[in-house]
């Protein structure tokens, strides 16, 4: 489905770890074999973000073979002068077409001034065509990613002529304070789980709203405006 305010866009990287939870308990990481949809949104993020809004990712496809590659890894422990030695499981040769909307953030009444559909989706739109406004990363900060416009549904996918293919329970995102769509997760910090699955290469997120959820802790939203320092929408408009 379309919506009045939707982008599209393709994301390209060497390498991408979207890691299972599950996996890290031991040190190791171990990457889903598609992204998570929480991956997505932050990659949204980094190319325009803005407290007013919340990105809802609608569908990513899925256009080159999955491909796994396990490095050894040293991590950093910085309160031991010990080290290990982990293997980390990556996604290599990635490339995903993601289709997303925006919804304004009811959260923020003290915001509603700046809802202002036209100027969001034309910035949105120019900082796609421009790579975003900060580094793209694919899961984890060492898989760089790149971003460019595309049309979804456009060239090849390994996948395409596969119906279905199911990935099982998946980790869907967070739930932070500032995003909440409930009674249940207002004030709160929860984690979202799904049951992905593909068709024809591609993935069609559920929205936040009808996955499970798990409440994890209290969590307080921070304030925006321009009492407080840290909002201006002159400045904004300004600028674009």
């Amino acid at each position: 489905m379309n919506h009045r305010n939707t982008v599209e866009f393709e994301v390209t990287g060497k390498y991408a770890l979207f890691s299972d939870p599950v996996t890290r308990v031991g040190g190791e990481k171990f990457s889903y074999q598609v992204p998570t949809y929480e991956a997505l949104k932050g990659i949204l993020h980094s190319v325009y973000w803005k407290p007013t809004l919340i990105w809802v990712i609608d569908s990513v496809r899925i256009m080159n073979p999955i491909q796994t590659e396990t490095k050894g890894i040293r991590p950093i422990h910085y309160d031991s002068p010990k080290t290990d030695l982990s293997y980390y499981t990556y996604l290599k040769d990635c490339r995903y077409q993601v289709r997303a909307h925006f919804v304004w953030n009811e959260n923020r009444p003290e915001l509603s001034h700046d809802r202002d559909e036209n100027k969001h989706h034309n910035i949105a739109k120019r900082m796609i065509e421009r790579g975003g406004r900060r580094d793209v990363f694919l899961g984890t900060r060492e898989c760089q990613g790149y971003v460019k416009p595309c049309v979804f549904g456009e060239d090849e996918s390994f996948y395409q002529n596969i119906p279905e293919l199911d990935f099982g329970m998946m980790y869907h995102g967070i739930t932070y304070a500032d995003e909440a769509y409930s009674e249940e997760t207002q004030g709160k910090m929860s984690v979202r789980l799904w049951d992905a699955v593909m068709k024809n290469g591609v993935i069609d997120f559920l929205p936040p709203w009808e996955c499970i959820h798990r409440v994890v802790r209290e969590m307080e939203i921070k304030p925006f405006g321009e009492d407080e320092g840290n909002f201006s929408v002159l400045k904004e408009e300004a600028i674009f």
